[in-house]
């Protein structure tokens, strides 16, 4: 398929410099992608994202489909023009629910039966259906359907899981209606056991996908074990594709995950910390809703361009949470994308200038001295 494509610009050791070519313009990797599961990230508009540097954001199938379901969606443009984002929107399959809404849903060949978390409705959900999906919400990228095997399993259960993905994944691309400057990522799955990945990774790169997601991880394994993982399964995947870690993560597994070849990351955590009063820095991380920041006449982090450190004081931020006032979220999810974007935009220009080792390292250092050793 013509007009998507993923170059390669760059490489110190294993960590890659690229970018990512697609009808919605491009992206510059190593990326974060900016989770907006019901067509918006929370606490921000459109233009608030966009001030952060963020390049993709993300859509969720199975939520979408709920509200305000997908033919709408079609209906009233796509999603880019309703949530008023012409660039990359990538979706999720909705196949992290099969795990997650495990209580709501029965799992068989054909795909899911889910109970609706809003009102107990029932919906199926199939590998075609989960693509057709996807097409009419218009994503640049869509996701193959799977089932995100949980952690712990033993082998033969995350062998059985894996398996039916794979036989998903291959209905999934057949589906799938190519056209020029869209994708769809397979999605490798098999726990933390090497040679289920290895079997995975195969049989994916087989179906020839636009780009490869990594799941099942980041669901409780500890982040070794997913490192361990990612050491096995990203040398297993073809170099000219973009890889995707899914769900992943803090700064120190996007930095650790960089560093064994991933190009492509999603996470709720810094728009759900931002909600609740968290701030990532690079001094590491501050609750605002600590006493200790009501008389603080200083900024959050100097370092860090955003609206809340450019033109508020901790103090101020510090009173809004304990007010619970609105703005107090919308600062913070501001700032913490902000910051993850800063850190994705210094591993870029240290893969870039063949000092990537040195760039986590010190980031790693100054996370380590903490806030109150320095003036900020």
């Amino acid at each position: 398929m013509t007009g998507f494509a993923f170059h390669n610009l760059g490489q110190d050791g294993a960590a890659r410099r690229g970018r990512l070519v697609t009808a919605h313009g491009t992206a510059e990797t190593p990326a974060f992608m900016a989770v907006g599961t019901a067509g918006t990230v929370k606490a921000m508009t459109a233009d608030a994202v966009r001030a952060t540097g963020t390049e993709i954001v993300l859509g969720n199938t199975y939520h979408l489909m709920l509200r305000p379901g997908a033919e709408r969606v079609r209906a009233l443009g796509g999603l880019h023009r309703m949530m008023d984002w012409p660039g990359i929107i990538l979706t999720d399959s909705g196949g992290f629910q099969v795990m997650s809404l495990a209580k709501l849903r029965k799992i068989d060949e054909v795909g899911v039966t889910f109970r609706s978390h809003l009102d107990g409705s029932a919906h199926h959900l199939t590998p075609e259906s989960s693509t057709a999906i996807q097409n009419a919400l218009d994503a640049t990228i869509t996701m193959a359907f799977d089932e995100c095997t949980p952690f712990p399993a033993t082998h033969e259960e995350a062998a059985a899981s894996m398996r039916l993905s794979m036989r998903w994944a291959e209905r999934s691309r057949a589906a799938f209606e190519p056209r020029p400057g869209y994708g769809q990522f397979g999605i490798v799955q098999g726990s933390v056991f090497a040679d289920l990945r290895a079997e995975s990774a195969a049989a994916l790169t087989g179906l020839g996908f636009e780009g490869y997601a990594i799941g099942g991880l980041a669901v409780g394994e500890g982040q070794q074990a997913m490192f361990d993982t990612l050491d096995v399964t990203t040398p297993l995947l073809p170099t000219d594709r973009p890889r995707y870690l899914m769900g992943v993560g803090t700064p120190d597994d996007l930095l650790g995950s960089i560093a064994r070849g991933v190009d492509m990351f999603d996470c709720v955590m810094p728009t759900r910390a931002g909600r609740t009063g968290r701030a990532f820095t690079s001094r590491g991380i501050l609750n605002l809703r600590n006493a200790r920041f009501a008389a603080e006449d200083r900024p959050l982090d100097p370092a860090c361009p955003c609206l809340a450190c450019a033109r508020h004081s901790r103090a101020y931020l510090h009173h809004l949470f304990r007010c619970d006032e609105m703005l107090g979220p919308m600062l913070l999810t501001s700032h913490n994308l902000s910051y993850y974007q800063t850190v994705m935009r210094g591993a870029r220009e240290a893969i870039e200038a063949g000092r990537f080792a040195a760039y986590a390292a010190a980031t790693r250092d100054a996370w380590s001295q903490g806030d109150d050793r320095h003036t900020l």
